[in-house]
């Protein structure tokens, strides 16, 4: 007899995890489909945020970081070590047992809130009678089951070069820079967005020379621009990344124990990169082939994005999708966020009581970078609100002036406030400095509920904190800042 569900997830990662659970918790019989297996060829929930993703370079950079505050920081705190050295296999086994944590952690979640979990790739076949045929592979075991409603949650791949191709022994993606087992002589990275600065942030530390070739005109094009130049700055002349933007790959040949990467600079001048290990991180690609069969006609872009509307709605009958295979950007928070919605909204439906209002703000979404230092920011940048010619005052306020920043010894970095001219109210928020992953968080709550930068400035932040920078920025916007 074939299952069924009210609910079937496809995908595993932040958004079908999530939607999963909360499904279950408001009553749905839920089943998840996943097909992702790890290094060892057994089922591992979570996607590639947990498996190959965020979890494990946020583990990376944390060891990475700790190695370079013992090598050069800690004799500023009177601390003095000697033979200090850095066993990567060690490193790697850490991070590899955060990520077995974690995945298991979601097959214990899943058990508890009675989530059913199959392991295999999902296929919409049809939909008969007001349910939705899945089919469910693993690798010869072939499965059918039955669900009303469909969340679709396959998350992304990364983007491929034309003419190389990625076998993560010496052409690298994000899988293959997070198991290297030392650090290279020389890195080449192609692309500066997030994996790319991280993961060459990481072996940089460790002792690897890191070359980083941007086909952008301009460093970190999507975040504000100031705060973009005082990253490159940072990185280059304190990390010591080097760093080319406006740069066209013209080949790239495996030969012999090296790399040879022959490349345009933005001059247009003939150039050539010769590296041990090179990493292609040149963004992501939704995850979209094969999900559904031709016939049930699932609208999916030019660009491989499932078309959907502000709910998550696709184009069929009780079909969502949410996630990196949607518009927006592609954060696993933005995800978990969106499957939550998304529950929410199926589970009112059935009780016939549809949530209108079940939708996630995409112009207040946190972007977090984890370099040191950190670079976060919520809402538009200058240059966005320049083009709309909006009318905005700027505030900005440097963590050098901060106590507590002063006493971590991160001092590099600021934080900008940008509020309208005439309401006040905050249209943007840019930080670049220590822990500002985890204050961001303030903004992003004080733009949900529409706050002005007056708001911020009349809050009391606590003494000594780094919260003390946003306040002060705020504070700058009316020009009275009171520590510079």
């Amino acid at each position: 007899m074939t299952k069924s569900f009210d609910v079937a997830v496809i995908g595993a990662g932040p958004g079908g995890y999530v939607a999963a659970i909360r499904c279950a918790q408001l009553g749905l019989n839920t089943v998840c489909i996943d097909e992702w297996k790890n290094e060892q060829g057994v089922a591992s929930l979570g996607g590639t945020c947990l498996n190959v993703g965020c979890i494990p370079s946020k583990a990376l950079l944390e060891s990475s970081e700790n190695y370079a505050r013992a090598a050069h920081k800690f004799i500023d705190h009177g601390i003095h070590l000697e033979g200090l050295s850095m066993d990567v296999p060690v490193m790697i086994a850490r991070k590899n047992k955060i990520v077995k944590a974690f995945t298991g952690g979601i097959a214990m979640l899943f058990k508890k809130n009675k989530v059913t979990s199959l392991h295999g790739r999902g296929t919409l076949l049809k939909q008969e009678n007001g349910l939705w045929k899945i089919q469910v592979k693993n690798n010869s075991e072939v499965e059918e089951i039955q669900a009303e409603y469909i969340i679709i949650a396959t998350g992304s791949t990364p983007r491929q070069l034309p003419f190389i191709e990625v076998d993560n022994h010496r052409i690298l993606d994000n899988s293959g820079a997070l198991a290297l087992t030392e650090a290279p002589k020389r890195l080449g990275v192609i692309g500066a967005g997030v994996i790319g600065l991280e993961m060459g942030s990481v072996w940089r530390r460790l002792g690897a020379e890191v070359t980083v070739l941007e086909a952008q005109p301009n460093f970190l094009m999507a975040a504000d621009e100031h705060i973009a130049k005082e990253a490159q700055k940072i990185f280059t002349r304190e990390l010591g990344l080097i760093i080319q933007t406006g740069v066209k790959i013209k080949s790239i040949q495996v030969e012999g124990q090296q790399i040879v990467v022959d490349y345009a600079d933005a001059k247009a001048d003939p150039q050539k990169l010769e590296v041990d290990k090179l990493i292609v991180a040149i963004g992501r690609v939704p995850n979209t082939v094969g999900l559904a069969t031709d016939e049930i006609g699932l609208k999916i872009n030019e660009r491989g994005y499932i078309e959907v509307d502000e709910h998550c709605c696709t184009n069929l009958s009780k079909v969502y999708a949410v996630g990196d295979v949607v518009r927006g950007p592609m954060l696993a928070h933005k995800a978990s966020e969106e499957g939550v919605a998304v529950a929410e909204m199926i589970a009112s439906t059935k009780q016939g009581d549809a949530n209108e209002s079940a939708k996630v703000n995409l112009d207040i979404i946190p972007w977090v970078i984890y370099t040191s230092p950190e670079i976060a920011w919520v809402g538009k940048t200058e240059q966005e609100l320049k083009s709309a010619g909006i009318a905005y005052r700027a505030g900005q306020f440097p963590f050098m002036a901060n106590g507590r920043a002063r006493a971590l010894g991160e001092t590099s970095g600021f934080v900008k406030v940008l509020a309208d001219a005439d309401t006040d109210r905050i249209l943007g928020i840019h930080m670049i400095g220590p822990y500002v992953s985890e204050m961001i968080a303030e903004a992003v709550v004080a733009m949900e509920f529409a706050a002005s930068s007056e708001d911020i400035a009349r809050i009391i932040h606590a003494h000594p904190s780094l919260s003390e920078v946003l306040h002060e920025a705020a504070l700058a916007v009316d020009k009275r800042a009171l520590h510079i």
